[in-house]
This record gives C-alpha cells, sequence and structure tokens, in this order.
C-alpha cells in the first residue's frame, strides 16, 4: 500500500515541504516515485518518519540523523554503532529531562510563593 505526500501529512501532521526537506536531505532515503514522478511512501517510510520525528524532537541534529540513516542503510554491520550513537543521545536527552525537572520545580516555588503572597495581600483588603 501506498501513501501520497498529503496522506502522509495528514497522518504525521508534518506540511509536504518539511517531508520534502527530510527526504532531501537523506533522511527518508527509500521514498519511491511513480512513473509520473509522484511520490509513493509505504508503511516503512512512514516508520523512519515517526523515527526522524522523535529524534528530531528530543534535540537530535541532522547531521547526527543522516549519520543514523546512512548507518542503518550499511546493514547489521553496524547495529553497533547505531546502537551506541542511540545510548549517546539517550544520555543527553535523560540530562536535559533532569534539567527541565530543575526548572519545572523552580516554577512550581515561584507560583506557590506567589500565590500565598497574592492570597495574604487579597485578605488585607
Amino acid at each position: 500500500m501506498y501513501f501520497s505526500i498529503k496522506q502522509v501529512s495528514e497522518k504525521t501532521g508534518l506540511q509536504p515541504h518539511v517531508l520534502r526537506y527530510y527526504e532531501n536531505e537523506g533522511l527518508l532515503p527509500g521514498v519511491s516515485r511513480s512513473r509520473n514522478g509522484i511520490r509513493r511512501y509505504t508503511e516503512q517510510d512512514l516508520e523512519w518518519i515517526n523515527l526522524i520525528c522523535c529524534l528530531k524532537n528530543t534535540g537530535m541534529s541532522i547531521k547526527q540523523m543522516h549519520d543514523f540513516v546512512e548507518l542503518s542503510l550499511a546493514g547489521d554491520k553496524t547495529l553497533k554503532r547505531r546502537c551506541d550513537l542511540l545510548r549517546e543521545h539517550k544520555k543527553i536527552v535523560e540530562a536535559q529531562i533532569v534539567e527541565m525537572n530543575d526548572h519545572l520545580q523552580k516554577v512550581i516555588c515561584k507560583i506557590e510563593r506567589f500565590t500565598a503572597q497574592y492570597e495574604k495581600y487579597a485578605g488585607a483588603c
């Protein structure tokens, strides 16, 4: 089964120009085309798109994603290198989560402080 770029855009929430950009950057290497040159996406392409979105949303650079795709295309002999790349990315994401949780706690403290001040102020009126 094939999907048009419009269908993939609707399924993923990505605009067609973003899908074309990812393809041009080598992040979607297997997208086939009809005789008329129209892109025909497969379920496997959708899986790649979902992975690329996940990696992008967790801060991986286009270059790192491209390297990952290249390793994947090289086959099973690169499995260790792909795992290493993902493990390193995981460490970075985990550190970002810790940092964001620290920031969140500061925001929560400020909300509590300002709420208490406001309630004291409002009660004095």
